[in-house]
């Protein structure tokens, strides 16, 4: 396994962390809780980025751009 597999890796699972403690977040039954997962979600969220931006420098992670006529259709169907 190298070095951009395991990034791939490591983003996978911070994605699927952030999924957790979003819906913990979501369903929580107290403040407490709430400000528990709340912190945990923005913690997770932060390493995600720091990831994302470490393999975007290292080319590994090229977001697409929109096409245009995509992103009219998109401001159609939503009406903005």
């Amino acid at each position: 396994m190298n070095d951009r597999d395991l990034m791939e890796n490591m983003l996978l699972l911070e994605k699927g962390v952030c999924d957790l403690y979003m819906h913990g977040t979501i369903e929580s039954s107290s403040a407490d809780v709430h400000k528990a997962f709340s912190n945990s979600l923005n913690t997770a969220l932060d390493i995600q980025e720091k990831i994302y931006s470490k393999m975007e420098d290292r080319g590994w992670y090229k977001p697409e751009q929109a096409e245009q006529s995509k992103m009219d259709c998109v401001r159609m169907k939503f009406g903005n």
